[in-house]
């Protein structure tokens, strides 16, 4: 029997006066999968996404997370549904630790009406843990920690509240080699948990290192969704750059590519 998948979109269309940003796109996402979303600026990828993330309502189809027509009309809503969005600036409040960026506006508190430190502290050395056996210095300023564990910080507060549907835009823009290492070592993590994942990026080998299926936009238009292992660089540049499927693009656009 086939697998109900974790998110679909149907029919998705958005406009912003007069531009079509978004123009009927189906797309879906499966538990335990990454898919990754490319395109110029200006694609319609980000308006997509956003539309899931409740920043932006729907003009017109629908999506359904887990088999269920959602209605998502704000990030609450869209929370509710558990799904998290991770920006490429984290959204981290730099002056502090790991324990309270999680809890930030979700503090636990003691019986007597006190923030808990120990109960916070407790539930993020577990989640971070989970996630990245060697991060020790968990109540350091976020300020004075490396990208990948300040990505670690973001993922552990998104997945601490139960989200089974990640969001990640941009995730390894400005990382060194290491640190991109990390986070792709976080990705199959998650994976594993059985959370999928919409992952946004302009970087070609991050996307074939992670992602298990492609979907290239152009124009606020689908181009197409393949599986990765099933398409070259070359054929993936061609759709972002030519808008045309793998095996329609000729000898000379392929030249024309490099």
């Amino acid at each position: 029997m086939a697998q109900v998948p974790l998110v679909e979109m149907r029919g998705i269309t958005k406009r912003f006066g007069g531009v079509l940003a978004v123009d009927n796109v189906n797309i879906d996402l499966q538990p335990g999968e990454v898919v990754g979303l490319l395109g110029h600026n200006g694609a319609g990828k980000s308006t997509l996404i956003k539309m899931l993330s409740g920043a932006y309502p729907i003009d017109s189809g629908e999506i359904r997370i887990n088999g269920q027509i959602a209605r998502i009309e704000s990030p609450r809503d869209s929370r509710s549904f558990g799904i998290e969005t991770i920006y490429q600036n984290l959204a981290l409040a730099d002056n502090m630790g790991a324990p309270e960026n999680l809890f930030l506006g979700r503090e636990l508190m003691t019986k007597w009406g006190t923030v808990d430190d120990a109960a916070m502290e407790h539930e993020a050395r577990k989640v971070l843990h989970r996630l990245n056996p060697n991060f020790k210095n968990i109540k350091n300023a976020v300020r004075t920690m490396s990208g990948g564990q300040r990505q670690s910080v973001a993922i552990a507060r998104a997945i601490l509240f139960n989200a089974k549907i990640l969001i990640m835009d941009e995730p390894t823009a400005a990382l060194g080699p290491q640190e991109t290492a990390m986070v792709a070592a976080l990705i199959r993590q998650l994976k594993k948990e059985g959370i999928g994942i919409f992952l946004i990026s302009h970087d070609l080998h991050d996307v074939f290192d992670l992602s298990d299926r492609v979907a290239v936009m152009k124009n606020g238009k689908m181009v197409g969704i393949r599986k990765t292992a099933e398409v070259t660089k070359d054929q993936v540049l061609g759709m972002i750059i030519l808008g045309k499927l793998p095996g329609q693009e000729t000898s000379s656009d392929v030249a024309a590519l490099h």
